[in-house]
Formats: structure tokens, C-alpha cells, sequence
């Protein structure tokens, strides 16, 4: 079974993304077909707080360092079935996978030098030698933001490297929330149409740094758009205990996009 960890800064989606991943089952992706089969007990407790937060219009809590999380071994292993049914010239596929929900405190202070503990226990985590790779989501698409996501990204691989882990570590980095209207076209090719045009230092940091057989860019949404006539977001902002948060506009309509590939592509480094 692979291990996949999920980062990010605060509020990127990353506890919505793998709730939503739990609760939906099965769908229809963007190239393939999936089923989706939680394995353990906090997987299916994921799947009953979706059912009760992201499909009753409620907001999905975040993690974050506190009362319930003071350690890596607070954070909760959520284990999934993928089967990527087989198509035209193409057999089934089954993958089993462990992923883990990082807080966001964690991709917040790579870039500050720092004595915590609790963020050296984090990171050491992250790249385990059983680990095969990093979900690494950005939100924030403005240009005003490429040069820190770029000095982040090189601190990010200077730890890699320090962890022997700079060769044998896949990275998909994805643009989450691409239900936005400004860039939900660029979902279809993104290292080009999103990070090539929005974040070129940061692009240029991950090709001159990460190998190419480790590298893949995706756009992501948990909530997708109302449908293909009306490519309006499926999701409405609402009050959470840590700021604004994001919730399903429309049960009905629910059709979120590229969920699974990202986790494909860490597990077998195809899609």
C-alpha cells in the first residue's frame, strides 16, 4: 500500500479534497472511470462527516495544530481502494493508498527558519523512505504570489534533499479550486495554461529542480462547476472556526474534477 501525504497552505482545500474524495464514491472522471472503496474506520468517519458537512451545505473544518492535533501520530490515515476500471486497450487497475491531511501550519513555515519540534516531526514524516510523493496544492493564482511560492518550492526541495529523497519522490503539484471562472479553462493543461502563465518563476523552479519523471502539474476542483452549459461554481463561501470556507452550492449538480488522477499518478507514476 502506498503512502501519499496532502499539502498546502491554510484554506487551499486540502481536508474538503479528501472528504470529497471519500464521500464520492464513484463518478465519472476526466479520462477514466473510478470506484472508490474507503478501507479504514477514520476513512469511513471522513465519509460520514462529508455526508454531513459537504452534502447537508455545512462547511468541512479544517486540521490544524491544536488540542486535537500535537503530533504526526494525531494525524488521522485515511486508506482508500481505487479502481480504475478498464477501458478501450487499457486493463483495470487496483490501488490501495494511504494519505495523510498535513495542517496548513506546516507549508506555511517551510520558508521560516525554525526550532518547533512539532514542524521538524512533520517534515521528517513527509519523507519517510515509504512515502512515495507529495500532493502539493496551491490556491492563490495571482502573480503577486509567484515569487514566495517559488522561494518556498526551493526551501521545499533543499529539505528533499536533505531527506536523499530529491530522486525517488514524486511530486504533483496542482491548482485546487479551479472552479473559479478566471481559471477554470486552464484545468485542461495545466503547467501551461495556469502555471505558466500565472506562476512562471514557480514553474521554472519545479522543471529546473524536480527530475521530469517526478514532476506532473494538475487543476483540481472538489466542487467542480453547475455543468457543462453553466460552468458557474458549484460552491458557495460561508463562516468557518478559521475564516471563510468553501461549501457545495448544489447537491443535485455535484460534479467534481480530476479528484483521483493526482493520486493515480503518486501511487503508479502513470495516469
Amino acid at each position: 500500500m502506498g503512502n501519499i501525504c496532502v499539502i498546502g497552505p491554510r484554506a487551499s482545500g486540502k481536508t474538503t479534497y479528501l472528504a470529497g474524495l471519500s464521500q464520492f464514491p464513484e463518478y465519472q472522471g476526466s479520462r477514466s472511470q473510478y470506484s472508490i472503496e474507503p478501507l479504514n474506520d477514520e476513512t469511513y468517519r471522513l465519509a460520514e462527516d462529508a455526508e454531513q458537512t459537504i452534502c447537508k451545505g455545512l462547511a468541512v473544518e479544517p486540521t490544524v495544530v491544536g488540542d486535537r492535533i500535537r503530533s504526526v501520530d494525531d494525524l488521522p490515515d485515511y486508506s482508500f481502494k481505487i479502481e480504475v476500471k478498464p477501458g478501450f486497450l487499457k486493463p483495470k487497475i487496483d490501488i490501495q493508498l494511504t494519505v495523510r491531511d498535513y495542517p496548513g501550519e506546516v507549508f506555511d513555515k517551510i520558508l521560516q527558519p525554525s526550532q518547533d519540534p512539532i514542524l521538524e516531526e512533520f517534515i521528517d514524516e513527509c519523507f519517510r523512505a515509504d512515502v512515495d510523493g507529495c500532493l502539493l496544492l496551491f490556491t492563490e493564482w495571482e502573480s503577486s504570489r509567484d515569487s514566495f511560492y517559488s522561494r518556498l518550492i526551493k526551501q521545499f526541495v533543499k529539505i528533499m534533499d536533505e531527506h536523499d529523497r530529491l530522486d525517488n519522490y514524486r511530486l504533483a503539484v496542482a491548482m485546487s479550486k479551479c472552479e473559479r471562472g478566471e481559471i477554470w479553462p486552464g484545468r485542461l493543461d495545466p503547467e501551461t495554461d495556469l502555471f505558466g502563465i500565472y506562476l512562471k518563476k514557480t514553474l521554472t523552479t519545479l522543471k529546473k529542480n524536480i527530475p521530469p519523471q517526478n514532476l506532473r502539474f494538475f487543476g483540481m476542483s472538489t466542487f467542480g462547476v453547475l455543468g457543462r452549459s453553466d460552468p458557474r461554481p458549484n460552491r458557495a463561501d460561508a463562516g468557518g472556526t478559521d475564516g471563510r470556507v468553501s461549501i457545495l452550492r448544489e447537491q443535485n449538480r455535484w460534479q467534481p474534477y480530476n479528484l483521483v488522477e493526482p493520486l493515480c499518478w503518486l501511487s503508479t507514476g502513470k495516469i
